[in-house]
């Protein structure tokens, strides 16, 4: 029986799970399914090692993707920072498995065709940790908690290098319309580096700005489910 619902995979920022987004579950409209995917090194896969190359978290998170879109008459696809690459590159392999790619979010992270300029991986613990908060525009206490510290720093190094060492396979223009968001006062992501993201698509692309820095999400989400709702026209098809 065929799923009326679009499912909508997210992927988040570097250093966190697939949790970050269940915040989102009562803003969802009816015509969208939240579909999370969780990568290793975290949360209930806290005992496997994370990944540090992009194309190979694709490859893992591939099933898991197909799986959520079975039935489904499309999907969408939403990443933030880190999230954005890994959710493009999903996107792809989910397009050449033949699924429909409905729109493709893509936030907080240069386009591919522009990388990451600023760097934070191969330097000291403590130097490390003042550049990704310096990065994102905030902090996070849990980092500055030895024993918490030791159990977030590998993950977080792993998902920075991932993110910093990322290069597209293919410069082909995705066959699915991209939708860019960014905070307006992100000093990682300049606005020129988010809209080349129009490169990466044939399909059609959409650009917002939001109040605040590279982690406006956090403080943003119902703005941002409006506009994916919106977006996607998920307001209009029906519930299951």
């Amino acid at each position: 029986m065929t799923d009326p619902q679009i499912p909508l995979l997210c992927l988040p920022h570097a250093g966190a799970g697939a949790s970050f987004f269940w915040r989102w579950r009562k803003l969802m409209p009816a015509g969208l399914r939240l579909c999370p995917l969780q990568l290793p090194g975290r949360e209930e896969r806290i005992e496997e090692e994370p990944w540090t190359d992009v194309h190979t978290a694709v490859e893992g998170l591939l099933p898991d993707a197909l799986r959520a879109a079975r039935d489904a008459p499309a999907v969408a696809v939403f990443g933030h920072s880190l999230g954005a690459v890994l959710a493009y590159e999903l996107a792809r392999a989910l397009a050449g498995a033949g699924v429909t790619v409905a729109e493709l979010f893509v936030s907080g992270s240069p386009a591919p065709s522009a990388g990451r300029s600023q760097r934070a991986t191969g330097i000291p613990d403590d130097e490390f940790i003042d550049r990704v908060e310096e990065f994102a525009g905030d902090s996070h206490p849990a980092l500055r908690m030895p024993e918490l510290r030791e159990l977030l720093l590998p993950v977080l190094r792993s998902d920075v290098a991932m993110h910093e060492d990322y290069r597209p396979r293919s410069g082909e223009a995705l066959p699915a319309p991209i939708t860019c968001l960014r905070g307006d006062s992100d000093r990682l992501v300049t606005q020129t580096d988010a809209l080349a993201w129009s490169l990466a698509t044939e399909a059609g692309f959409r650009y917002y700005e939001f109040p605040g820095g590279h982690m406006y999400l956090t403080d943003s989400a119902p703005q941002v489910v409006d506009v994916v709702s919106a977006v996607l026209g998920a307001d209009a098809l029906p519930l299951r």
